[in-house]
């Protein structure tokens, strides 16, 4: 099968080298789709006419599309419908939100309905315009992948898509994460950050719905010996509406605090190394499509306190403690619980570690080319 995969959020030269869980998805199956019987190609969009050197940009995980998204949008709108995109493959995998007409069919990864069902959390700037753009380009895909069952309902109520079109593959974990990393490294990048093992650990965007700021709330309410021997660490780089997070997290910093910010760990075995240090993975997020780095935190043997809502709990499958993310009080118990409890600490590991092996990147790459071969 010739498959087209788009390759934007992977793209150095578009990421500034930041990837988010949509291009830790889309990596995973440009790397995992070729063993299943598919010739993967990456397409990736340029930048629109006049923002920066869109020219110049060379793509080193696919090939440049003729347009900008915006103006492959235009394209779509304005034209018939008997004009479509050529493309020279079987099928093209959009596994972002940019769809448009193509003259072979498609399938679109629609990992979550948050700019519709959650307008708050998003950029107000042309919001309504976006989000019927988002809804318009949804509708041109042929069939849909979701990426967690809780996201099904909401991707049928919000995108008004046909369940029947809707096939659920989750999204995995790296085997390289079940491998525990050298101590040595392990060792080095903590000293690098200034890190003594055993802190707690957030992974994600700062944005509001992942909820930093209740983290931040919760560990300040600690007995001051938990915080005097754990630091809290926050892995993440700046997103939409965080201006004061930013500010809360620099003032603890400055103020010593045990809080320390990183917001540029661009290198996955940097990561990984930065997971095997940590005591608890905390990630009380409010909404999720499905949540991978509690995936890779199972996988890391570290136990993780989340959420009990969205697809968090069909993620964790127990493995976890959840909790109530609107409540302070409850994520500090659970930090607590997994400072003092050991034997607390050893069933979430174990149960963390049994939950990963069952979720695998190379389960989704090979799940989601069978949905590609029954769609053709």
């Amino acid at each position: 099968m010739r498959i087209g995969l788009s390759t934007t959020t992977i793209e150095p030269a578009l990421t500034q080298g930041k990837i988010d869980g949509i291009g830790v998805y889309t990596r995973a199956l440009l790397q995992g789709l070729p063993e299943h019987g598919c010739d993967v190609t990456g397409f990736a969009y340029p930048p629109p006419a006049g923002a920066g050197n869109g020219g110049d940009i060379r793509f080193t995980s696919g090939q440049p599309m003729a347009h900008s998204y915006p103006a492959s949008t235009l394209l779509d709108l304005f034209t018939p419908d008997s004009r479509r995109k050529k493309m020279p493959v079987d099928l093209f995998h959009a596994t972002d939100y940019r769809i448009i007409r193509m003259d072979c069919p498609v399938v679109a990864t629609l990992h979550d309905a948050i700019p519709l069902k959650y307008p708050h959390w998003c950029s107000p700037r042309l919001r309504r315009l976006k989000n019927m753009l988002l809804q318009r380009a949804a509708k041109n895909a042929d069939h849909v992948i979701a990426v967690s069952e809780y996201a099904v309902a909401e991707l049928v109520e919000c995108f008004g898509i046909d369940q029947r079109n809707i096939t659920v593959v989750h999204n995995g974990v790296g085997q390289e994460w079940l491998a525990a990393p050298e101590p040595a490294a392990v060792s080095g990048t903590l000293l690098e950050y200034g890190l003594r093992a055993g802190y707690y650990l957030f992974v994600g965007t700062l944005q509001p719905r992942k909820n930093v700021e209740r983290i931040l709330a919760a560990y300040r309410q600690l007995p001051p010996a938990i915080r005097a021997e754990r630091q809290l660490v926050i892995v993440g780089h700046a997103g939409w509406q965080c201006d004061d997070l930013v500010r809360q997290l620099r003032a603890a910093q400055q103020q010593g605090e045990n809080v320390l910010w990183l917001d540029n760990v661009g290198d996955s075995a940097r990561l990984r190394q930065l997971y095997a240090g940590a005591g608890a993975f905390v990630f009380p997020s409010l909404y999720e499509g499905f949540g991978i780095p509690v995936a890779e935190a199972f996988a890391a043997g570290v136990p993780v306190i989340t959420s009990n809502t969205t697809s968090l709990p069909e993620v964790s499958q127990g493995a976890a403690l959840e909790i109530d993310p609107l409540s302070v009080a409850d994520i500090g118990a659970a930090m607590q619980a997994l400072a003092q409890d050991d034997a607390l600490r050893a069933r979430c590991i174990e149960g963390g570690r049994k939950r990963a092996a069952t979720l695998s990147w190379e389960t989704t790459a090979s799940r989601t080319a069978d949905v590609y071969r029954r769609f053709l």
